[in-house]
């Protein structure tokens, strides 16, 4: 038997033991009751994200401004979160227990953070992301 064969044997029987392991099961179990009741004490407020005027309205307001400055917004739902992406920006609206936590990130680095109130108008949220954006760089022309 070669040394590969006999390293995918061991593994294969860890993972068998593993599974087999009540401990282990004991604590996946745990875990995910407690991921399921974390998910359901946020669905309310995910739903609200997700329906409420406060997000058609931010949709707008990032349509409209972005046109000005000549950059195009990708718009898409991963999950229960609202990403906003526009170049190497992104904002990032999330549900959490205390509320709804608008995240703004400079490629991978978190810029800013603050609490959303869906009751209040989205522009000041839209105009402070696409102000760190900013205008679309002119293209430079070839010259030689």
């Amino acid at each position: 038997m070669s040394f590969l064969d006999n390293l995918e044997n061991t593994l294969k029987n860890t993972e068998s033991r593993e599974e087999r392991d009540p401990a282990s099961l004991r604590r996946n179990h745990k875990q995910s009751e407690a991921d399921r009741a974390h998910a359901k004490s946020l669905q309310p407020i995910a739903d609200e994200l997700r329906n409420s005027k406060f997000t058609a309205e931010l949709l707008n307001e990032v349509t409209k401004i972005s046109h000005g400055l000549r950059t195009k917004v990708y718009i898409s739902w991963i999950g229960t979160t609202l990403r906003l992406q526009a170049r190497e920006h992104r904002l990032e609206l999330a549900p959490t227990p205390s509320g709804v936590v608008a995240q703004m990130y400079v490629g991978l680095d978190s810029k800013a953070s603050q609490t959303v109130d869906l009751k209040k108008s989205p522009k000041p949220l839209a105009e402070k992301w696409l102000t760190m954006v900013g205008p679309r760089p002119e293209a430079k022309p070839d010259v030689e």
